[in-house]
């Protein structure tokens, strides 16, 4: 090992990103992520408790973004509105981040254990969601139902901006999505 360096974490989660592309998430090994980032095992375990969590790092710090912008809301919009907040909110932190995203989600979608462990994450977020509308005032089962559409909001807004074939501001996805979302509710 060479001389210290710092941002040892992010070095960590950039190879880990590399080597899950080139060689495939579960072929990969924690030493050579270590060894890539060029750093010990024992500095990847002071950061990551596995090779998994590399790839799920900033989801708390996401989640607690999103929460936080429905709580800040004006106590006088709709619930649905205090969601856009929070939508628009996420999408901030994603900005300048399409090709790392990309890459990201394409391991996750190609090994099985990832996927259920992004679908922990989406449940999560729906809970704390759900409880930052409780704590609005919203009743039941509206508090719930409406952050289970924020999620799925999220989820397709997301893919969409992965997928689009040119880079779009991931905001306008997200209020897209929401609107698709209202007007198969709307009555005729």
């Amino acid at each position: 090992m060479g001389r210290w360096e710092p941002n040892a974490r992010g070095r960590l989660a950039k190879a880990a990103l590399e080597l899950y592309g080139e060689l495939g998430y579960e072929q990969t090994t924690v030493a050579e992520i270590a060894k890539r980032a060029g750093l010990t095992e024992r500095t990847f375990f002071r950061h990551y408790a596995d090779k998994r969590e590399v790839l799920f790092d900033g989801s708390s710090a996401l989640q607690e973004l999103f929460v936080a912008a429905v709580a800040e809301a004006p106590e006088s919009v709709a619930p649905i509105d205090a969601i856009t907040a929070g939508l628009d909110a996420v999408s901030t932190a994603f900005e300048g981040r399409r090709e790392h995203a990309r890459q990201r989600q394409a391991v996750i979608v190609a090994n099985a254990e990832l996927r259920e462990r992004e679908l922990i994450k989406l449940a999560s977020m729906s809970a704390a969601l759900a409880d930052a509308l409780r704590r609005r005032g919203v009743a039941e089962p509206a508090a719930s139902l409406t952050a289970e559409a924020a999620v799925a909001v999220f989820k397709v807004g997301f893919e969409l901006w992965l997928t689009a074939p040119e880079e779009r501001e991931m905001s306008r996805l997200m209020r897209e999505s929401l609107d698709e979302l209202k007007a198969v509710t709307a009555r005729d």
